[in-house]
């Protein structure tokens, strides 16, 4: 994934799934990691993993404190589990702007993950100075675990977009108008019902949160979420059945379930990568749609896609294909989308699944006028 750190130095942070986070400044890729998590995470599986340093977020006010938070996947502490889901803080070095103090990690919060995938993944602070975090139902297929499963399940952290606050006390506070604070459910869900969220954004003008949640057998959706939403999964697939059995069991009502705006079958792609509302001043004809892509329709021949989707009229949604100025394929698997300090977006591909052949590229997106 990619960021910026909001400090005005203009400079990009790729963070790799091996676990480093490296610096682009200037268009120059910095030899030194900014930070190099490596020896605190499991091993990744070089040919294919969903395990690793799956997010980074710099504090609102990084420029003056030097505080950034990352979500990588630890090794398990207890049986039963595959790893650790770990959410930590660090902070820049005194010394040099581009090195992290590597020995300033302090704990969060730490996620049981029975499974290797369905992780989430993506950190971001919000309008409102809560750092939110997006993680998976837990991984396997199809929300196996238990009875109702880990997405409708609120006694869980899984299947769930959480908000905390990081400010006002150690290690976090929670927001005291979180759904669930002092009744059931924990206290650090903000909405629930997802299945692997793993990349959402905040839109630069609204404050509308966007969440692109990956689907199981057939659709991918894209969600704008609120305080409280439960989103579908496993009762529903996008807005289509999948388990209503499920409802029946809970008591929920299936049009209580918050629909996404916008979904497509994998005849169009088989894993939603989200990205973010454009808010950049090269694009003009851009402005306010929401950029996104998909990863690939399989795991043979890269062929991901990059889209874009347009409000046309109130609450109707459509999506539109980017053509290449080239009119040839992209023939890339798309990993995650960025944005700078400036609103301009950056595409991030691989020619290659895994890490065995290094082929990331980072792309930046402008549109022929």
């Amino acid at each position: 994934m990619l960021t910026a750190a909001g400090d005005e130095s203009n400079r990009l942070f790729v963070a790799d799934q091996p676990g480093k986070i490296y610096i682009i400044d200037n268009g120059k890729l910095l030899k030194i990691p900014f930070l190099d998590l490596t020896a605190k995470m499991v091993k990744v599986n070089p040919i294919y993993d969903e395990r690793g340093l799956l997010g980074l977020a710099f504090h609102p006010e990084y420029k003056t404190n030097g505080r950034f938070f990352v979500y990588y996947s630890g090794p398990k502490t207890a049986e039963g589990v595959d790893h650790e889901s770990i959410i930590a803080e660090y902070t820049v070095s005194f010394e040099d702007p581009n090195i992290a103090d590597s020995s300033s990690e302090k704990i969060i919060l730490r996620i049981d993950q029975p499974e290797s995938n369905h992780n989430g993944g993506q950190l971001a602070f919000g309008p409102d100075g809560y750092l939110y975090i997006g993680v998976g139902d837990g991984g396997g297929a199809g929300d196996q675990h238990g009875d109702m499963g880990n997405g409708q399940n609120i006694s869980t952290l899984l299947g769930s977009i959480l908000r905390i606050d990081v400010d006002s006390a150690t290690p976090y506070a929670i927001p005291e108008d979180n759904p669930f604070v002092g009744g059931e459910g924990r206290d650090e869900i903000y909405a629930y019902g997802f299945r692997n969220p793993y990349r959402f954004s905040f839109d630069k003008l609204t404050g509308a949160l966007y969440v692109a949640d990956v689907g199981q057998d057939e659709w991918e959706e894209i969600d704008i979420v609120e305080n409280g939403g439960n989103y579908g999964w496993r009762i529903l697939e996008g807005t289509y059945p999948y388990d209503l059995n499920l409802a029946e069991y809970l008591n929920i009502s299936v049009e209580s379930l918050k629909p996404p705006i916008h979904e497509y079958s994998h005849n169009v792609g088989r894993s939603i990568i989200g990205g973010y509302v454009y808010r950049g001043n090269q694009s003009s004809s851009l402005l306010g749609m929401y950029v996104f892509g998909d990863w690939s329709t399989g795991f043979v021949r890269p062929d991901g896609k990059l889209y874009y989707l347009s409000e046309i009229e109130p609450g109707v949604w459509e999506r539109f294909e980017f053509l290449l100025h080239t009119e040839k394929p992209l023939k890339r698997f798309i990993f995650g989308f960025g944005e700078d300090e400036t609103g301009e977006i950056y595409v991030v591909t691989t020619r290659f699944i895994g890490s065995i052949i290094r082929s990331g590229e980072i792309w930046h997106l402008t549109v022929v006028e």
